[in-house]
């Protein structure tokens, strides 16, 4: 069903994480996705994968609002990944429960890395437009 291999879910949220993995399995989708707590956990295992000769992952579903390194910090900081490796592509969703105008405004400012916004709880609806849209490339615009 999936182009995507390796997945990274960067949320605070255990009951999200929860969540993912249901949606998952009930669906059928063969993907253990790596899950963090904040953005500072995902980027060091970015770093390792870059310095190990790795590839980046192909998913990353990122939340906003989270301790250590929230997701606007973590997307500064995965963009300076990008000039390492050569621009390899990432396909990244804001999976978020805030509806703040000024958080929706921001994301538009990183839509060089963002594909869309989605708000929580995500449904299996959310999940099948992540993988339906990856397969069919999008046009970055979004919100």
């Amino acid at each position: 069903m999936s182009k995507f291999k390796d997945v990274f879910v960067i949320d605070d949220d255990k009951v999200f994480h929860f969540i993912i993995k249901k949606l998952f399995s009930k669906n059928n989708i063969d993907i253990s996705p790596s899950f963090y707590f904040n953005g500072l956990e995902a980027i060091e295992e970015i770093k390792q994968k870059i310095n190990s000769g790795n590839t980046l992952p192909d998913l990353i579903l990122l939340d906003i609002n989270m301790p250590i390194m929230d997701g606007w910090q973590f997307l500064d900081e995965f963009r300076k990944t990008r000039i390492v490796t050569q621009g390899e592509r990432t396909t990244i969703y804001l999976v978020s429960s805030s509806d703040s105008i000024s958080d929706i405004n921001k994301a538009k400012e990183y839509q060089d890395q963002i594909k869309d916004y989605f708000f929580k709880p995500m449904t299996l609806e959310d999940l099948q437009k992540y993988f339906k849209k990856s397969a069919t490339q999008s046009s970055g615009a979004f919100v």
